[in-house]
């Protein structure tokens, strides 16, 4: 009985544990590898209503913060508001 408890707890603990390892992400090899696949459309990018700009400004601020951008793309994008 203490061993099948013991199973079990080990279980409890090791399964939540490999699944949140498996479920971790990488950095991307490179900024500029980034900014290949991502491009600069959007900078820019005006939404046809309040919420498409919010999810345009809102990658753009992730773009912007992580470097994939230069900062003038970034302030190009802010500028006629």
């Amino acid at each position: 009985m203490q061993r099948r408890a013991a199973l079990i707890q080990s279980a409890l603990i090791t399964i939540p544990a490999l699944m949140l390892a498996g479920c971790g992400t990488s950095a991307p090899a490179s900024v500029t590898a980034l900014r290949s696949i991502v491009g600069a459309d959007l900078v820019g990018t005006r939404g046809a209503t309040p919420a498409d700009q919010r999810k345009i400004d809102r990658t753009v601020v992730g773009l912007c913060a992580g470097g994939v951008w230069t900062k003038a793309e970034c302030k190009r994008h802010g500028e006629g508001r």
